[in-house]
C-alpha cells in the first residue's frame, strides 16, 4: 500500500504586490515534482490549482491596510475546504504556492483535524504583522498572525474557529528579516525563534533537533517553508529576497532530520517566482527539498507498516 500525497497548487500573488508569484506551482510541477515523488514510492495525486479571483484594481480606504482582503479570503476558504478533503482521504497535503498568504487557508484546513497542531515556519520573515503594524498592507506578512488570531476577522475566523494555532507551537526558522511590531509580537506571546545569528552559532544539526523536541508536545507538524528563507544565491526567484539566508546543504539536513523524524504530516512551499528566477533554478531547489523532506536519502530505503501488513 502506497504512501499518498495530494499535489494541491493555489497560484494566489493577491497578498503581495510583485506579479509572478501566481505561476510558482506550474513552476514547480515542471521541475518534476510529481515524477520525483512517484520514484520515492509515492501515490500521487495532483488535483491542480484553486480558483483565485483577480486582484482589487482599486483600493477603498478601509482595505489599503489589507490589500486584496476579499479575494485572498475566498481564495484561503477553497484552499481550506482542500486541505481538509485531502486530511479526510488520509493524504500527506502538499500546497504549492503563491504567496505565502495561502498559508491562512492551509492552517484552518488542518486545524478541523488538529487541536494542537505545530508549525515550523522557514521563513526570512516572521509574517506577524497585522493591518496596524504592517508597513505595505500586504497580507502574506500577516499570515502566521493571522493564524494565531490577530488580525481582520475575516480572516482570523476564516473557516472556523481560531486561533488554527498556538504560540508554544509555533518554531521560526531562519529569520533575519522582522518589522518592529513583529518584534514586539514575539517577544510578547514568547514564540520561539532561530534567527540567522543563532543558525551560525548554533548549527543546523542542533537547530533542528531542538526544534522537533521543543515540538514534540504536538499532535502534527506542519511545514511552511517559503523559498526566500534560503540565501538568493541558492534560490534567486522569490518575491522578496534577502541576502545571508540559508545555504542549500543547510536547507537540506533541515528537512532530512525533519524526515527521519516522520513527524511532519503536511506541508506547504510558497514564494517561488519564476519571472525572478533563473533558468528554473528555484522551482527545481523546491522539488530537490520536497524530496528530502519526503524521504529521499542515499541510505536504503526502510519497508513501511502498511507494506508489511499487507
Amino acid at each position: 500500500m502506497k504512501r499518498k500525497i495530494r499535489v494541491i497548487g493555489c497560484p494566489m500573488d493577491l497578498g503581495q504586490t510583485r506579479r509572478g508569484v501566481d505561476m510558482g506551482a506550474s513552476a514547480i510541477r515542471y521541475a518534476g515534482l510529481v515524477e520525483e515523488l512517484e520514484h520515492l514510492g509515492y501515490e500521487v495525486n495532483d488535483i491542480g490549482d484553486i480558483y483565485v479571483a483577480p486582484r482589487s484594481k482599486d483600493q477603498d480606504g478601509v482595505n489599503e491596510k489589507l490589500k486584496n482582503l476579499p479575494q485572498v479570503h475566498n481564495t484561503c476558504v477553497l484552499l481550506a475546504e482542500a486541505v481538509n478533503q485531502a486530511v479526510q482521504s488520509n493524504s500527506f497535503p502538499l500546497v504549492l504556492g503563491g504567496d505565502h498568504s495561502i498559508a491562512i487557508g492551509t492552517l484552518a484546513g488542518l486545524a478541523r483535524h488538529y487541536s494542537n497542531l505545530g508549525v515550523i515556519w522557514f521563513d526570512a520573515h516572521g509574517d506577524l504583522n497585522t493591518a496596524e503594524t504592517s508597513p505595505s498592507g500586504n497580507i502574506h506578512g500577516m499570515s502566521l498572525a493571522v493564524s494565531l488570531g490577530y488580525g481582520h476577522p475575516s480572516l482570523t475566523e476564516l473557516y472556523g474557529a481560531y486561533p488554527k494555532v498556538k504560540k508554544e507551537n509555533i518554531v521560526i526558522i531562519g529569520a533575519r528579516s522582522l518589522d518592529e511590531g513583529e518584534k514586539e509580537l514575539i517577544f510578547e506571546q514568547g514564540i520561539k525563534v532561530f534567527t540567522m545569528q543563532e543558525i551560525d552559532r548554533m548549527g543546523m544539526p542542533r537547530v533542528m533537533e531542538e526544534t522537533i523536541a521543543y515540538l514534540a508536545h504536538t499532535d502534527g507538524i506542519h511545514l511552511s517553508l517559503d523559498l526566500d528563507g534560503l540565501d538568493p544565491s541558492h534560490a534567486p526567484g522569490v518575491g522578496t529576497p534577502v541576502i545571508g539566508g540559508l545555504t542549500y546543504r543547510e536547507s537540506h539536513l533541515a528537512l532530512e532530520m525533519l524526515a527521519e523524524a516522520n513527524i511532519v504530516k503536511s506541508a506547504e512551499f510558497v514564494e517561488v517566482n519564476p519571472i525572478l528566477d533563473e533558468r528554473n533554478k528555484t522551482a527545481i531547489t523546491a522539488v530537490e527539498l520536497i524530496q528530502s523532506l519526503m524521504g529521499k536519502s542515499l541510505k536504503p530505503q526502510p519497508v513501511f507498516a502498511e507494506q508489511v501488513n499487507n
